[in-house]
């Protein structure tokens, strides 16, 4: 059981016997009365999603999951296709399973793979990824003191804003939950 207030976006939740997972949260704090968890949570067996409020002292079961680590191999139109990093068998999943880690994910990439009671759910990636800047606008020379951003395409098509002084080429570091720039790696 988890306080409603660490609900996050991608974690699988029982209520009443059926499996959720959170497809987005916000923490709500209107004017006149106590704070609550909106929460948009999909139905895994019938995939419809509903709306759901918590209290923050509200406690929520988190379902246990059977996590394997796989590696991702490829992707073709609309499948993704992983191997098991211990008996090398292929498993094959579809764009809506993998979700928005679709955005952060290249070749040989280590992933863990979450399932429940045999049926694979989802997958959950490293905290950070770490990609290679493709396109960016130069930096601007001014702007060394002030905190501008400026949006940089990353290997995978994700963009992220980055500091000014990333170049293409740049390794950076991803944040896989915020998909957000944490730091460069390394410089071209």
């Amino acid at each position: 059981m988890i306080v409603a207030t660490r609900i996050r976006k991608g974690m699988l939740l029982k209520i009443d016997g059926d499996l959720y997972r959170v497809h987005d949260y916000q923490h709500v704090t209107p004017g006149k009365g106590n704070a609550l968890m909106q929460t948009k949570l999909k139905n895994l067996k019938t995939g419809s999603i509903s709306d759901f409020r918590f209290r923050p002292s509200d406690k929520v079961e988190r379902a246990s999951l059977d996590n394997r680590t796989y590696e991702f191999l490829y992707r073709d139109e609309s499948h993704f296709v992983f191997m098991d990093s211990e008996t090398y068998e292929q498993i094959t999943l579809d764009e809506e399973l993998v979700g928005d880690a679709a955005q952060l994910m290249k070749p040989n990439q280590t992933v863990t793979l979450e399932s429940h009671e045999g049926k694979p759910l989802g997958i959950t990636l490293p905290k950070t990824v770490d990609l290679e800047v493709t396109e960016c606008d130069p930096g601007l020379k001014s702007a060394t003191v002030t905190n501008v951003g400026k949006p940089l395409t990353l290997e995978t098509g994700l963009v992220v804003t980055g500091p000014q002084f990333i170049n293409v080429g740049d390794v950076i570091k991803v944040d896989s939950e915020e998909f957000s720039y944490v730091e460069r790696v390394s410089t071209a």
